[in-house]
């Protein structure tokens, strides 16, 4: 039995622990970015480490399970590359010099919205409008949107918590300064795009590559190479590459190894059973847990529109998860409990009696021919 209950809760406890992960990249990302390291040079850094971390684990335990690579799984794997560590990450970084790590954070939250849409566009997806699964997962995932447009967009008055000081005034109205702001913006939904797209292109190589560790290796290692072509290009001083015993390296080690390396490998386990949609709608926990630690760690102060949006995003939250575990218990279920076997007498002239067994399914359709026996 609690082997059968791990198994039902495993989904949601790894999911739940990937936010606590991503949590601490925002924070950690934000103090070195604010210390001066160079975005492109730490994205190199992270995904080259994450590699390094995961590559004698792929060897060693999916040896013997590692499927052969194809010109068509590279390719996948090169844009998986080039969307979450070079895309995404560029421009997640970039946004965060303008905006905030509480900010930056919010706007993310509108990746399960586009993980969904493009989902649903690519037949991942399936919504039929009449079923109440599939109205919670649309509800849901516009009440979460909503949510994170009124954290974005509406501050409100600041509310006071333990660790939150006023030096955080003169960086507020620095970053949210004109243009800068409006730019900083735009940045980070250009790399909510590119996550969005590498969620559901992640969710699709990983069913023809189904070696999680080795998979997850090879993204980081496309990730690094591809980050140092654009960074030898945008970033030329030797100096921009030097890392000391300060939060240059532990930067690095962190995101790599969390935020990339096991983040790959358990984003691609939870995929293989609950899909894209199920990983993305917890993002919006991370965005509460960044709002929290940004007051005590950055300084920042939690506003009353986060506190609003929050609540309403937890509610969406619980729409589009409620939707998704409807969909993987009919998708598990017995053909036996979902469907009514009926039988269908029919005598012939020479009295030859045949018995036609169907079955009917949930939505009244016609019953499908299984088997026919005949009797005398």
């Amino acid at each position: 039995m609690s082997s059968s209950m791990w198994q039902k809760a495993k989904p949601y406890v790894l999911t739940i622990g990937l936010q606590f992960g991503s949590a601490g990249m925002y924070i950690i990302s934000t103090v070195t970015l604010n210390h001066g390291m160079n975005r492109y040079v730490l994205i190199v850094y992270r995904n080259a480490i994450a590699a390094l971390v995961l590559a004698p684990f792929a060897l060693v335990l999916e040896r013997k399970t590692r499927p052969k690579m194809t010109l068509s799984i590279f390719l996948h794997i090169m844009v998986l590359g080039f969307l979450e560590p070079v895309l995404d990450q560029g421009f997640a970084y970039l946004g965060m010099n303008y905006t905030s790590a509480s900010f930056t954070s919010a706007i993310m939250n509108a990746v399960p919205s586009v993980t969904f849409v493009i989902s649903v566009i690519f037949r991942i997806e399936h919504v039929n409008i009449k079923e109440v699964r599939s109205q919670a997962k649309v509800i849901g995932t516009l009440v979460s949107f909503g949510g994170a447009v009124l954290m974005a967009t509406y501050k409100g008055p600041a509310i006071n918590i333990i660790g939150s000081h006023d030096n955080s005034d003169h960086h507020e109205s620095s970053s949210t300064s004109g243009s800068h702001w409006a730019m900083g913006t735009l940045f980070i939904l250009i790399g909510c795009v590119a996550w969005s797209c590498f969620y559901v292109l992640q969710s699709v190589t990983v069913k023809k590559y189904p070696a999680n560790i080795s998979l997850s290796c090879w993204i980081c290692s496309m990730g690094a190479m591809q980050g140092a072509a654009v960074a030898l290009v945008a970033e030329r001083h030797p100096s921009a590459w030097a890392v000391g015993f300060d939060t240059r390296l532990l930067a690095p080690l962190y995101t790599g190894i969390v935020s990339s390396g096991i983040t790959y490998y358990v984003q691609g386990l939870v995929m293989k059973t609950r899909g894209p949609v199920f990983v993305t709608a917890f993002n919006p926990l991370c965005m509460i847990l960044v709002a929290i630690l940004a007051s005590f760690i950055l300084a920042e102060k939690l506003h009353l529109g986060s506190i609003i949006g929050g609540f309403i995003i937890a509610i969406g939250l619980y729409a589009v998860v409620w939707g998704k575990s409807k969909d993987y218990s009919n998708s598990t279920s017995p053909t036996s409990d979902s469907n009514e076997a009926r039988k269908l007498p029919i005598i012939t002239t020479n009295g030859t009696k045949l018995s036609i067994t169907g079955y009917k399914n949930s939505s009244n359709e016609p019953a499908e021919m299984k088997y026919m026996t005949v009797q005398k």
